[in-house]
């Protein structure tokens, strides 16, 4: 349980207590500072404990977001300071400082956590100070304030502001207009029954599931109720998230769960439309594995560029500039966000598509869809890229290093070519990538399946992933190192699949392809979340992008189409195994381990 230390007795009318027991903190009064500094060293260590002032007046859900939030080792509003276990080290030392500083003072001369606070930013300390809007956090001076203040809460619904609060400030134009209006509800639904976040996200994907397993009958009636689950699936997807928001709940479990799960139940459904599509005769495979190559090497672009440019020095353009400008035009701000087709607006097409439509239109719409939008969006940031006088960090380069997967081949090439690397023109980096992937790629595609030159062309691939990796990934263009790494690999399969040309060749190889995503995916999030990249021995153990790449083009070299379509299917099978059981272990280990919460938004829905 939370500890709550009241400085002073509660002024008559007060509801403070009641609201901290309600937030489910222990409350306990102090006299004086030293009292106080007394019982605050009686909290254990591993508990949350807050400091707050007797004459508070304000709204619940302010104390709420300041004293509740998981997310801060501290955080502050105006008459109350919070510590987790984490800022309790920091907490106590500002404490000691105003205990002396004040000799004991009477707590009413004035806000005493509104001092620790002081000290806590004279220190250096990060203090989270959340935005309270139009809800109301004081402690009144007097009667006339305290009257003032408490007329000032009850001039504002503090629920009304809690519902709002739950929705993304910034989301999809389906989303905002035609599910939040009412998923926020179906959130509060949830909190006032004790569900959890993580509840709602396992229920949106046992949803989508069962939505990829009715397009999978190929009837007309399972399209029409395949599409009505997807989107139904989004609704709670959304949800999940409303309700972290609305009841703070967030995780570093949770964060994770929601953000793959959602590539995992729009994946599933893309094989269950193929599936489905085989069942009526249609053979959609190769589109099913080419959409979910164009969606993951979108998201890849997505994160790349993001973690180039997050932490960057100077990092302004004027095609920022202009982005900006176009802002303040509202109707531009939505056409902007639906072309980039986000999950909100791309479920949405899917799921009428679906019950509408047959599979392969589905599939074409699709990659036409985010082809477009893969292209305006990465030419937009290699605009930016060009423009920007940014210089990029040593963590920066380091994620983009982890984002390309280099395997034990490419690195040991890359140590090798490391003094010639460095005489390079800043975009030679960027285009070695490109040329490897498209010499490997091109073999693939181009030549008789059973042929040596895509063997040939992926030891080619593996020379030039090692050069382009073999110095600091800080050019202004260095963050399509790791797309271009993906796209090649990919493709790679999806070539080799096709030339094949035997049954199970092209789902053998989408399950493959889906295996080694979820691999990058998860090193995604595991950056995001500061947790650093997978462990090295999870990188050799599955090769590296160059040792998978050119393994398969062996593959194809080595064995007959049917042994091939087999082999892909043992590979899926092994890589899907050390991946998941690896990062499975490592997000429930970091859960139990007390590892900071987060709330990663992911894509914007």
């Amino acid at each position: 349980m939370s500890t709550a230390i009241l400085t002073g007795q509660p002024v008559p009318g007060s509801s403070i207590e009641g609201d901290l027991r309600s937030l489910g903190y222990d409350v306990r009064v102090a006299a004086d500072p030293a009292d106080a500094e007394t019982l605050l060293a009686q909290v254990p260590g591993d508990q949350r404990v807050a400091l707050v002032d007797a004459r508070f007046v304000g709204h619940l859900h302010a104390l709420r977001l300041g004293l509740t939030d998981p997310r801060f080792p501290l955080a502050a509003i105006p008459g109350a300071v919070t510590a987790q276990p984490a800022g309790r080290k920091a907490l106590t030392r500002a404490m000691a400082r105003e205990t002396s500083a004040g000799g004991g003072t009477a707590v009413a001369v004035d806000s005493l956590a509104d001092r620790v606070v002081t000290a806590l930013d004279d220190d250096g300390t990060d203090v989270h100070r959340p935005e309270l809007g139009s809800l109301v956090a004081a402690v009144p001076a007097d009667p006339q304030a305290r009257n003032e203040a408490r007329q000032a809460v009850a001039a504002v619904d503090d629920e009304a502001v809690r519902l709002k609060s739950a929705v993304k400030a910034r989301d999809g134009f389906f989303t905002t207009h035609f599910i939040s209006p009412y998923s926020r509800y179906i959130a509060r639904w949830c909190a006032r029954r004790g569900l959890t976040p993580n509840q709602v996200t396992t229920a949106s994907l046992i949803t989508a599931l069962i939505a990829a397993g009715c397009a999978a009958t190929g009837t007309r009636g399972g399209f029409v109720a395949a599409g009505v689950l997807l989107i139904f699936s989004f609704v709670l997807d959304c949800t999940d998230g409303q309700l972290a928001r609305y009841s703070l709940q967030y995780s570093t479990l949770g964060a994770w769960l929601d953000a793959t799960f959602d590539r995992a139940k729009e994946y599933a459904y893309y094989a269950g439309l193929a599936l489905g599509a085989a069942r009526g005769g249609d053979d959609v495979w190769a589109l099913a594995l080419g959409a979910m190559v164009l969606q993951t090497c979108r998201h890849v672009v997505d994160f790349s560029f993001n973690e180039a440019n997050h932490d960057a020095t100077a990092n302004t353009s004027p095609t920022a500039a202009l982005s900006d400008k176009l802002d303040s035009v509202g109707w531009t701000v939505w056409v902007r966000r639906m072309i980039v087709l986000p999950i909100g607006e791309r479920w949405a097409m899917i799921a009428i598509l679906t019950a509408a439509t047959t599979p392969r239109i589905t599939f074409y719409a699709l990659l036409i869809g985010c082809a477009f939008a893969a292209t305006y969006t990465t030419a937009g940031r290699v605009l930016r890229s060009l423009t920007r006088k940014a210089h990029r960090t040593d963590r920066a380069a380091q994620a983009l290093t982890d984002l390309a997967d280099s395997g034990p081949l490419a690195q040991g090439l890359a140590e090798a070519l490391r003094n010639p690397a460095r005489r390079l023109p800043g975009f030679a980096v960027p285009a070695v990538a490109l040329l490897g992937g498209v010499a490997v790629v091109a073999a693939a595609a181009l030549t008789d399946f059973g042929g040596p030159w895509p063997v040939v062309a992926a030891l080619v691939y593996a020379l030039t992933s090692g050069f382009a990796v073999a110095r600091p990934l800080k050019g202004a263009l260095d963050w399509l190192v790791p797309p271009f790494f993906r796209a090649a690999e990919y493709c790679t399969v999806l070539a080799l699949a096709v030339e094949a040309g035997v049954n199970g060749a092209l789902p053998a190889a989408f399950g493959l392809v889906a295996a080694v995503a979820y691999h990058h995916y998860d090193t995604v999030y595991r950056i995001r979340g500061n947790a650093g990249a997978p462990p090295a021995w999870l990188v050799r153990a599955v090769g590296g992008h160059e040792g998978r790449t050119l393994l398969v083009t062996v593959l194809a070299a080595a064995l007959t189409a049917s042994q091939f379509q087999v082999a892909l299917t043992a590979l899926a099978v092994a890589v899907a195994l050390v991946v998941l059981v690896e990062s499975i272990r490592f997000w429930v280990s970091a859960h139990k381990g007390g590892a900071p919460a987060v709330h990663d938004e992911g894509e914007p829905a």
